[in-house]
């Protein structure tokens, strides 16, 4: 049986700004399950924002895990992170989830994986799933021209995966922090 995989996220921090952008495209195998699933969502009162590419159901999971963790850091969105990433990689049952959480406060962006990693990225942009590098490299380029905010480079990086990569459309959904 085939899994069912959301795809492309993509965060952005700069200028005292985080957004957070995700297509709305599901897969299964081949073929669109779904156009406009929203794959982000805020947390701690909508002071994080948390994204996922991989299996669906296996990311929901990995959000209530990391929303437990935070319960646990309330202030500390590296410890919780790296707590999450410790169980997952741990825990016989959430060892075989398939999927990658985008993670970010306004001083913080980070990518939890279920081998245990935790990276902070050196720019603050961060992508993730089948169009991750198209919008990695494009947010990248556009976040040095120009005055964009971090939302216009997210939504623009993202609608250039999605003319690029056959698994991220452009159905896109943005959350972002501000001061």
């Amino acid at each position: 049986m085939e899994r069912i995989r959301a795809t492309t996220i993509l965060c952005v921090r700069k200028d005292n700004a985080v957004a957070m952008a995700g297509d709305g495209q599901v897969t299964m195998g081949d073929t669109i399950v779904k156009a406009r699933a929203s794959k982000l969502r805020t947390m701690r009162d909508g002071q994080i924002l948390a994204g996922f590419a991989g299996g669906v159901a296996d990311a929901l999971t990995l959000f209530e895990k990391f929303e437990a963790q935070l319960e646990r850091h309330p202030k500390n969105l590296t410890r919780a992170a790296v707590e999450l990433a410790k169980e997952w990689r741990s825990d016989r049952y959430l060892r075989r989830l398939e999927a990658l959480l985008a993670v970010a406060d306004r001083e913080t962006v980070l990518l939890i994986a279920g081998t245990g990693e935790v990276i902070e990225p050196d720019d603050g942009i961060l992508a993730l799933g089948s169009g991750g590098s198209y919008a990695l490299a494009a947010a990248r380029a556009l976040s040095g021209y120009g005055d964009l905010s971090a939302a216009e480079v997210a939504r623009r990086a993202l609608e250039i995966a999605s003319e690029i990569c056959v698994y991220t459309n452009n159905e896109i959904t943005l959350l972002e922090l501000t001061e």
